[in-house]
């Protein structure tokens, strides 16, 4: 067996940093940036341990466009290098100045906020710049050292007169990137992945207006002043205890975050953990709406303060991506690809953190004000639906508070819901029977005849609905759910008494040999009941089954697709006590029984919304006809 080392030809590296590091080359920015906060917390972990006697003072880190140079600098007072240090960390690629660091003060650094991780951040300047220098200057009393590369594989290394502390990179920008050296193009790189670093950022001036001196005019103008323009917050909400902020500060942070938004958030979950991982962040409910694919990728990932991502699918629970607001951890690895993080442990640990903290949150907002609850109820409930179909450890914990609403804006607990409809509302299997609408308007014909009968009809319109009866169906015993206009409902509910027909067996024998000679047998089912007289005479209904397999195909419903070629099939009750049923069975010529079928039949068509087009327009004609 042989063994041997794996030469890295260095003039290759370059190219592939140049083209490859980052899919966007933007990141670079951020990148120096992130360096230069460590720099920065360095030094400030030194000068709190006793090791570094400097005056660490208010530090900030400045970004500068000299755009008739070519030119962009990053400046920071951070802890600098020796030219010893500048060969160790900058001429080794990929070796972590960050990671010796915290593991030389891994008892005393945890908390420090340090953020480098690779030790490739740096090289990051490569994709954008033709050139790079490095002046810098340690906090101890070496002499300052100037590092400059052309992106080949040699460099060159020298002193320098600088005198304060600290680094200053010096990138000069290439020709295909001159996009960098618009101050707007910065400072949208700045606001996007630095809004909330941990030291205060610098870019350029911006004029305050000051108070007017004692004595001014009212016409006087008010004085001005030049100030650094700070572009961060180093200290975000997320990174305090819950205990220090109260409702506006939250309400605040969240206008920081989403400035153009301008709907207050209904609530918020402050995360909060630091063991067995790291995690810290405050989750917001917005308002949400019916469409559940807008609503993603509003939450935003951080690390140590640094912006990651706003995809945080595999960290998330994903029917938690509908969420807004923040959440940090050191502990999620980055540059992996999501299978990578599914399968994490640490990942793991902290979706199942965070579907509890939201779980728990809601039981409390429930049991503490169940009437302000309810006023939230629309608003929220696609989140808590969706939860409950995709995690089972949600579901268990949201059946104690999601809430069921019927037609009259009653809102029941499933449990209460069971307790309602016991007396009234069985099967002939005696299984319990949960009628729903799913559009009030659309379904009222058929939700007032059930109503008129005593029956309670939920309001069950969220676009995942089906998918989440097909859960509570398998999951609770003894209850299946029925569309207020599916199969008819005087076949699901068991009745003391059943309505007499008034057809004998040979006229109702007769009369379906006529309906089936005009109605179109490869779309409808004709079947004869004996109902209430004041009830419809053509009632149209779909097979639950049927109508809720469509629908979770068309939602994804995953192996659902044998069903999206089917053809439409309906069921059609004729009310054989209704008198126009009596009329069109005593109607002596064929032509005129064949056009109050047609007619009839384009009616209950019209309530169910299956008329259209031509169909809807011959439908008008005839009526027209038949009023003259």
């Amino acid at each position: 067996m042989a063994t041997g080392s794996i030469n890295v030809s260095v003039e290759n590296i370059f190219p592939l940093i140049k083209k490859f590091l980052y899919s966007d080359h933007e990141i670079f920015l951020r990148e120096l940036i992130s360096n230069a906060t460590d720099a920065t917390l360095k030094l400030k972990h030194l000068t709190n341990i006793g090791e570094a006697s400097v005056e660490y003072g208010n530090p900030t880190i400045e970004v500068k466009v000299d755009k008739e140079n070519k030119l962009l600098h990053i400046i920071d007072q951070g802890i600098g290098m020796t030219a010893e240090e500048v060969e160790k960390y900058i001429n080794q690629v990929a070796f972590s100045g960050a990671e010796e660091f915290l593991e030389k003060y891994k008892d005393s650094a945890k908390d420090s906020g340090i953020i480098g991780h690779f030790g490739l951040g740096f090289y990051s300047a490569f994709m954008v710049a033709e050139k790079v220098e490095i002046i810098t200057k340690s906090y101890t009393d070496a002499p300052a050292a100037h590092w400059t590369c052309d992106g080949s594989p040699t460099y060159t290394i020298e002193a320098h007169d600088k005198t304060e502390r600290g680094t200053e990179i010096i990138l000069h920008i290439g020709e295909e990137d001159t996009e960098f050296l618009e101050e707007n193009r910065i400072s949208e790189l700045l606001v996007k992945y630095n809004k909330f670093m941990p030291v205060s950022i610098k870019f350029g001036t911006k004029t305050e207006t000051l108070p007017k001196p004692e004595g001014a005019k009212e016409e006087d103008p008010a004085p001005t002043q030049e100030v650094d323009n700070i572009i961060n917050n180093p200290n975000p909400a997320w990174t305090k205890q819950p205990a220090e902020l109260k409702d506006e500060d939250y309400k605040g942070f969240y206008r920081e975050l989403y400035p153009m938004q301008f709907e207050e958030p209904l609530f918020n979950i402050h995360l909060n953990v630091d063991y067995p991982f790291n995690l810290t962040g405050i989750l917001y409910f917005p308002k949400l709406g019916q469409d559940m694919s807008m609503q993603k990728d509003r939450i935003q990932l951080y690390q140590n303060q640094v912006f990651v991502t706003d995809n945080v699918e595999g960290i998330v629970p994903e029917f938690l991506t509908m969420l807004r607001g923040v959440i940090d951890s050191p502990d999620i690895p980055l540059n992996v690809s999501r299978s990578y993080l599914q399968a994490d442990g640490a990942v793991k640990k902290i979706s199942s953190y965070i579907t509890r903290k939201v779980a728990d949150k809601l039981s409390s907002l429930f049991k503490n004000d169940r009437e302000d609850f309810e006023s939230k109820w629309n608003d929220i409930k696609v989140v808590i639906e969706y939860g409950m179909l995709s995690e089972d450890k949600f579901f268990e914990k949201a059946d104690k508070f999601a809430l069921y609403p019927t037609v009259d804006n009653t809102y029941f607990t499933f449990e209460e819901l069971q307790e309602k409809i016991k007396e009234n509302q069985t099967d002939k299997d005696n299984k319990l029977v949960v009628l729903y609408a799913s559009n009030q308007d659309e379904q009222h014909a058929y939700i007032s005849a059930a109503k008129d009968k005593g029956y309670e009809v939920l309001l069950l319109d969220s676009p995942i609905v089906s998918h989440l009866i097909q859960k509570l169906e398998t999951s609770k015993e003894n209850i299946t759910f029925a569309r207020v206009d599916g199969d008819h409902i005087d076949n699901l509910i068991k009745k003391d008494e059943e309505t007499i027909s008034k057809l004998s067996d040979e006229e109702k024998e007769s009369l379906k040999t006529d309906l089936e000679k005009v109605i179109p047998a490869d779309k409808y089912t004709v079947q004869l009941e004996a109902m209430d007289s004041n009830a419809s005479p053509f009632i149209i209904t779909q097979p639950e089954f049927m109508r809720r397999m469509k629908e979770m195909q068309q939602t994804g419903g995953g192996g659902m697709n044998m069903f999206g070629n089917m053809p439409e099939m309906f069921n059609l009750i004729v009310n054989t006590n209704h008198e126009l049923i009596g009329q069109i069975k005593d109607t002596k010529t064929d032509k005129k029984k064949e056009r109050l079928i047609k007619q009839s039949l384009d009616l209950a068509r019209l309530s169910q919304n299956l008329l259209k087009g031509e169909e809807l327009t011959d439908f008008i004609k005839r009526s027209f006809e038949m009023i003259k």
